[in-house]
Parts: C-alpha cells; structure tokens; sequence
C-alpha cells in the first residue's frame, strides 16, 4: 500500500488537566469521519501541554496518557502519535509515542531539549533519531525544537525515509520559523513532512497551529490555523519517483 489517510489532530490542551484535555479530544473526534485513517498525529506534550512541571506529570507505562492513548487506539482501530511526558527509572523524557492498538511500536525521545525555555533542566534529553513504520510507509521521529537541527533529518534522509514528523507547541511569535523550516525539511531531504502543532494559549504563551502537510518538493498540501482534525492522503509513491528523478540524496559528502 503507498496511499494512507493521516488526520492532524489541531486543538488547545487544557493546562495541566489531563482529564479536561481528554474532553477537548473526543469531542473533535465524536465530530469527525476517521473509519479510513490509518494514522492519527498529536501535539507535544498531547494531555498536558508544554510544562516544566515534569516530576508532577512524568508516567510509566501505567500512566492516564499511556492508558487513554492505547485504549483510543484499539477503540477507533488505528495508529496513533502522541506526546506524553515519559518516565524511565530516574530519567524524564518529552517523548513520542507510537501507539498501534495493543502495542507500543516505537518511543522516540526528543534529543533537542529547548534550553531557552530551560527545558533541559525539567528533561533529559533523548539520544538518537527513531524509525517506524505503517503499512510499510517509513516515519522519521522528531519534536518542536528538533526542527531546527537538519541533521538529525539528515540522518532520516540518508535512511531514505517517506515521511518525517514533527509534533510541537510553536508559539505565534516564531510561526514563520516553523513554516519555512517544515518546508525546508521537505525539500532537503525530498520526503513528506507532516508537522502538528497546538492551538489557543497557556500561562506564558500563544499558539496559533498552522499544522501542515508538505510533500517532497515542498509544496503545502494543507494546512489549518482552528480547532479542527486535518485529514490528507499521502504516497510514498511520490517520494520515490521525486529521489529517481532527481537524486540528490546520493550526492551527499559530508554527513
């Protein structure tokens, strides 16, 4: 299969409130079409939003964000991405989780903490890019401020990767970072590049989503600015006749 339907779920977390949060999400669920989506790509931090609270809100893999995920996965029989603040023995990690019904399929933590909003301090920071797959369609693994840091989708793109994703809270104030940078992702490393980015506000900042879709030569399939579940098909087809016919990945010298 190279075609699948990938739903961006854009929406405001409730601060701090796993539970209030949950609320927000099944109600844009209970309003939307999902039964062909094989994919369903949460924000940063999906149930809590980006705090530094992390020792309050670190889980295990009994946790309410572990739990509500995996069930919701089973429940509407499809895979999920999403954020969850994830605790390994001494460790806290701002994580993304691959969800496939019963199985976690893949854990990728973000290796580029934001130190400006001393994130560093409240996380640790993750050691190595992570890979996974659907429908043998390939993901690159990555989290807001990672996207400032091409060589970590280097290392996607010299894997040959379809899709690569970035799940973030980017504020509004840096809005125009985070589009030219999606697209940058894209055409460097000529694959998808699917970002999902939150909406409304927190006690420090505003978030204005502009979650979008940019396929291998860059150009915007879609993108949102309101509550709302984005849904696009993409083909790895695409990625493939753009790397034949302009190979620019095997010219790479210095990575």
């Amino acid at each position: 299969m190279s075609k699948i339907k990938i739903a961006l779920m854009q929406y405001s977390p409730v601060w701090e409130n796993h539970e209030k949060t949950i609320e927000v999400i099944e109600s844009l669920i209970e309003k939307s079409d999902l039964a062909d989506v094989s994919l369903l790509i949460f924000p940063e931090m999906s149930l809590t939003g980006f705090t530094m609270n992390s020792e309050k809100f670190a889980e295990e893999m009994d946790g309410i964000s572990f739990i509500y995920f995996m069930q919701l996965s089973r429940r509407l029989k499809t895979n999920i991405f999403a954020g969850i603040i994830e605790r390994d023995e001494k460790n806290i990690y701002n994580s993304l989780i691959h969800f496939d019904k019963s199985l976690i399929r893949a854990i990728y933590r973000k290796v580029h903490p934001f130190s400006a909003a001393k994130e560093n301090e409240s996380y640790s920071a993750g050691s190595s890019p992570f890979t996974t797959d659907i429908n043998k369609i390939t993901f690159g693994l990555s989290i807001c401020y990672d996207l400032r840091f091409p060589e970590l989708y280097r290392n996607y793109g010299k894997q040959k990767i379809d899709v690569l994703v970035n799940i973030a809270n980017w504020p509004v104030s840096r809005i125009n970072h985070w589009n030219i940078l999606l697209q940058a992702r894209a055409i460097e490393n000529q694959s998808y590049m699917i970002g999902v980015n939150r909406i409304g506000s927190d006690p420090y900042l505003e978030y204005p989503g502009k979650s979008s879709v940019i396929d291998p030569m860059g150009n915007l399939l879609d993108s949102s600015n309101r509550e709302s579940i984005l849904i696009v098909e993409i083909d790895s087809d695409m990625v493939k006749d753009t790397r034949s016919k302009l190979p620019f990945l095997e010219d790479i010298k210095l990575v």
